[in-house]
Parts: structure tokens; C-alpha cells; sequence
């Protein structure tokens, strides 16, 4: 089976009902952890956005923590998983204002992270790669957003 575009699922659902869109909704959250978890976020967290950052935040928090420090292997790998995990939160948001201060928040907590990543070429590549991403989205953000991010990003580099 192939899927139908999304202009073509936009003009089918137009043409249901209420109740047969709660049950197509509920349905498709029962396939995926993402599925629900992005509903999840649309119903409930999306009307309060600061609140979200924190909750992701304190997560990020709670990863770095439980990081494995026996070897810069065991490092890198749980830096890609709680790297991945933040750019899932930063695609359910879609706000480039959410992305910069997660990924600013990221890589805060990568630079300050023990034993340090310089001593790591992947980790300080993987460092480098998302310095430029902010940097990327710092330039779609209105000015004043931009000069506050700025700073940050400048003291994060200094």
C-alpha cells in the first residue's frame, strides 16, 4: 500500500464527522509512541510552551546525569540518544524559538559536561554540528529574539 499525499488526507478529512476524527485520532495513536506522544504535546502542552521547555529540559537533565562515563564510547552513544530525543521535542513543537533553546540548552549542558568532550573528536564534532544549527535558526527569528539568543550563544562559545 502507498500513502496518499497530504493534501489528499486534508480533503478526506474534511469530510468526516466529529466522532469518526476522535476515532481515526485514537486509532493512529495506538500504532506509534510518537503518534502519541505528539498528540499529547498538541492537546496539552502546545497552549503553554514555556512550561514544555522546562518539562523537556528536566529531562535532558536527567539523561546527562545517567550518562555512563566508563569510556568515551558509552559517552557518545547516550549524547546521540539524548540528541535524537531532543530534535524529536524540537519536531513536535515546529517554533525555531523552542529549537534554539533546546539546542542551546543541549549543548550548555554537552560543554560542561565530565570528563570534558574536547578530549572527544566526535563529541566536539557533534558539539560543532549543532553551534551551526542554531546559528541556522537564529537567522529566521525576529531581531530582538536574535540579539538575546546571541548572547547566549556567544557565552556558550566563549
Amino acid at each position: 500500500m502507498k500513502a496518499v499525499t497530504v493534501k489528499v488526507l486534508k480533503d478526506e478529512l474534511s469530510h468526516q464527522n466529529q466522532k469518526e476524527l476522535v476515532a481515526l485520532c485514537l486509532r493512529l495513536s495506538k500504532f506509534k509512541k510518537e503518534n502519541k506522544e505528539l498528540l499529547t504535546y498538541l492537546l496539552f502542552e502546545s497552549s503553554d510552551e514555556e512550561r514544555y521547555i522546562k518539562s523537556v529540559q528536566n529531562q535532558l537533565d536527567d539523561l546527562f546525569e545517567n550518562i555512563n562515563t566508563n569510556s568515551y564510547f558509552y559517552i557518545r552513544k547516550s549524547v546521540r540518544k539524548i540528541l535524537t530525543i531532543t530534535k524529536k521535542y524540537i519536531k513536535y513543537s515546529q517554533k525555531k524559538e523552542t529549537e534554539v533553546t533546546l539546542l542551546l540548552y543541549f549543548c550548555k549542558k554537552l560543554k560542561n559536561f565530565k570528563p570534558t568532550i574536547k578530549k572527544s573528536p566526535r563529541l566536539q564534532n557533534t558539539f560543532d554540528r549543532q553551534v551551526l544549527l542554531i546559528k541556522k535558526a537564529l537567522a529566521t527569528l525576529h531581531e530582538d529574539l536574535q540579539y538575546d539568543y546571541q548572547l547566549e550563544l556567544d557565552e556558550l562559545l566563549c
